[in-house]
This record gives structure tokens, C-alpha cells and sequence, in this order.
């Protein structure tokens, strides 16, 4: 049986923006990434969730996208903490209004 190994390419900083961490994601290559979203609701409250982005562009190989869906779950499993599970196959699903919708 193959083993695979999750990498840690990047950890970003607690003030990068959410600009900041889509333009981190390859365009046209599979991630998992973690980020921390720190938001003010409409009653002026500050707030953050934790969000778990499963990044499978259609432009990815085959190969690729099926060994990360195929490892998402277990790998999911093993992260503690968070609240917001997105799967995103092109730009638009993890658009800053998508964060801000799945937010509140």
C-alpha cells in the first residue's frame, strides 16, 4: 500500500488577508488549506471561524483530484477546531463572499 504525506508549504500570518490566502492556492493544483477568518458581525461583534478548504480545480490532473478526494475525510479528521468545511473547484467558491456567507 502507498503511503502519502501532507506538506506544509505555507503558514501564513494572523493579519493576511483572505486576498492574501486564495492568491497562496495554485490555480491549477489540488490543497488542502486551513484559514482563520476574523469578521465583525452586523451587531458590531468581533468574531472568527476556522475554515477547512478542500481546493480541487477542474484543471488539476485526474490523479491528483482523485487521491485528494480520496484522503479529504481522513485527513479532515485530524484537524481540531474547525467550524467551516468548504469544497471549492474553481475561484469563485472561495470568494471572499462565499467566506462571509458561510460565516454568519
Amino acid at each position: 500500500m502507498i503511503q502519502y504525506q501532507v506538506v506544509v508549504e505555507k503558514v501564513g500570518r494572523h493579519d493576511e488577508t483572505h486576498e492574501d490566502f486564495a492568491n497562496n492556492l495554485p490555480a491549477d493544483e489540488c490543497r488542502y488549506a486551513v484559514f482563520y477568518y476574523d469578521f465583525t458581525t452586523n451587531e458590531n461583534a468581533q468574531k472568527s471561524k476556522i475554515f477547512f478548504v478542500a481546493r480541487a480545480p477542474e484543471t488539476a490532473r485526474v490523479r491528483s483530484k482523485m487521491l485528494y478526494a480520496s484522503s479529504k475525510d481522513r485527513f479532515r479528521r485530524e484537524l481540531d477546531g474547525v467550524q467551516v468545511e468548504l469544497q471549492a473547484t474553481d475561484a469563485s467558491e472561495i470568494s471572499l463572499d462565499t467566506f462571509i456567507g458561510r460565516a454568519r
